[in-house]
């Protein structure tokens, strides 16, 4: 990153029922700015074909009114049983292609990754994950719900992991110590 210019990453937590979201914004100084965050819901009913088109328009949108610098993107988690993680795939498909239709950075990190980078502990709860959140972007209250604080944890886990671990050091040791046990 750049020290002269804002970086701003569009985090994504895949899902057919539920795509969360958040864009977040590092300044030159290191301060972090939320701009956005929200979730994409399908129509329940709709068949898979058309639940994965919506998500893949949503996406496009957003990429097109957030021009982020780069996407990171939630890996599917090993644990859920194969036709979850099949369906999930679908979702996650339509993201990464969404992103390399703009020729977009999309970084791809775990479930584990994105718990231990934002809390400190890969196996932080939901809950846990929010309050940190919460906490590190200075926010009145976690996002909600919590589809979209996992998009903007994962946003996080990128400028903590990736970009050259543009806050490593910062968190999650200075904030730790806070989260909800």
């Amino acid at each position: 990153m750049s020290s002269a210019a804002p970086f701003t990453v569009l985090g994504i937590d895949p899902g057919v029922g539920a795509t969360g979201y958040g864009v977040l914004t590092c300044l030159p100084e290191g301060a972090l700015s939320l701009r956005e965050c929200g979730v994409i819901r399908p129509r329940r009913g709709d068949p898979l074909p058309q639940r994965i088109r919506e998500i893949f328009g949503e996406v496009d949108r957003l990429l097109a009114d957030v021009r982020p610098d780069a996407v990171a993107v939630e890996d599917v988690f090993s644990g859920k049983n194969a036709r979850s993680a099949l369906i999930l795939g679908h979702a996650r498909g339509v993201i990464l292609l969404a992103a390399a239709l703009r020729d977009l950075e999309v970084h791809e990190y775990s479930p584990r990754e994105i718990k231990k980078a934002v809390t400190g502990r890969g196996d932080a709860r939901k809950d846990q994950v929010a309050y940190m959140v919460q906490q590190r972007l200075g926010l009145r209250e976690p996002p909600r719900p919590s589809d979209a604080a996992d998009g903007v944890a994962c946003a996080l886990a990128h400028l903590v992991l990736g970009v050259g671990g543009v806050l490593r050091g910062v968190l999650p040791h200075r904030f730790a110590e806070g989260a909800p046990a």
